[in-house]
């Protein structure tokens, strides 16, 4: 079978194609055929060397699978040949494993899907369970019942505008581009701003009559991170769920007392939270599962590329320029 491996971090030259045997399931273990896989960055960390969780070398680096069983390991209940399942490495002992096109894992660890599901949407619930953590469980003062969504045409940016929509709240999100504001709007948010023309604060507090939104959700931290606090509303959440613009230079709790009228909160949220908490980690994917069967949310795939294309996947991840998940298929 083919499966990717990093034995030396760098680009996406980094990324080899290889022949392996298939792997057999042993006791409690099952085996699944894969027909598609998720691209994600915590796949383009452990390429690069620098995920905090990083599985040793050489490291196979996907994180999400999606496919039927297609071998039960001896004492092996409740799941049969041929069942649709979603893997994600949330569950596994150690992160990565997924790029293959036959993968083992324990049987608690994958998530069974009900049958009309399609495959290529269910590999994308990842992002959802994340953005299901953001809106619902990182416990704001009070509901909020509006979202600023910073990069809305991402994968977890999409994913956010869908369940936020879905709980009710009225969204706005950030965008870069014409071709990503029509998309951001076709995806359901009520409002999109052009953080490169626009002041991000300003158009936020005129598009809500100058009340300000209940949540602020950040992935890009950075220079701009504080300025959000002015976007918020009373009793308002300044939510940051990664850096990749690097960490905020000002002073977090001197720029929060310049907005004491409003009483704000700031927060810092990673899925890690989740390692050590079996039951919450799986609650979360249940739900979103539960919403994708029904039809309530409608992963946007941007790009679906041949397993043999992971240099391209990876390319285009880090490029910026997806309108929401990259995916690939055998």
């Amino acid at each position: 079978m083919r499966a990717v491996l990093v034995r030396q971090p760098g680009g996406p030259d980094a990324l080899e194609v290889v022949e392996l045997p298939v792997p057999v399931p042993g006791a409690g273990q099952v085996q699944i055929r894969a027909e598609a896989f998720g691209v994600g960055q915590p796949d383009v960390l452990i390429r690069r060397g620098v995920y905090k969780w990083m599985p040793p070398l050489p490291a196979n680096p996907g994180n999400d699978v999606a496919g039927r069983i297609s071998a039960l390991g001896s004492g092996v209940e409740g799941l049969a040949l041929g069942q649709k399942v979603l893997l994600s490495a949330r569950d596994l002992s150690q992160r990565g494993g997924c790029y293959a096109d036959y993968v083992v894992a324990p049987a608690d660890a994958v998530h069974a899907l009900p049958d009309h599901v399609e495959l290529q949407a269910a590999v994308c619930l990842s992002n959802y369970q994340v953005a299901y953590a953001l809106l619902h469980e990182c416990r704001h003062p009070r509901a909020p019942a509006s979202a600023l969504v910073i990069g809305a045409a991402g994968g977890v940016g999409t994913a956010l505008v869908q369940l936020a929509k879905l709980a009710g709240m009225t969204v706005i999100g950030t965008v870069s581009t014409e071709e990503k504001a029509a998309f951001t709007r076709a995806n359901g948010a009520d409002h999109v701003i052009f953080y490169r023309s626009e002041d991000v604060v300003a158009r936020t507090r005129e598009l809500t009559d100058g009340e300000g939104v209940g949540l602020v959700l950040d992935h890009v931290c950075g220079p701009e991170f504080t300025s959000y606090l002015g976007a918020l509303g009373k009793w308002g959440t300044l939510l940051s769920y990664n850096a990749f613009a690097g960490l905020p230079e000002e002073n977090l709790m001197a720029a929060m007392r310049d907005h004491l009228d409003i009483c704000p909160a700031i927060r810092c949220f990673s899925f890690h939270i989740y390692d050590h908490d079996r039951d919450g980690r799986r609650a979360l994917m249940r739900s979103v599962i539960e919403a994708l069967s029904r039809n309530a949310i409608k992963p946007a795939i941007s790009a679906v590329l041949k397993l043999d294309e992971v240099r391209k996947a990876h390319t285009l991840l880090e490029q910026g320029s997806a309108l929401g998940k990259i995916i690939m298929i055998p």
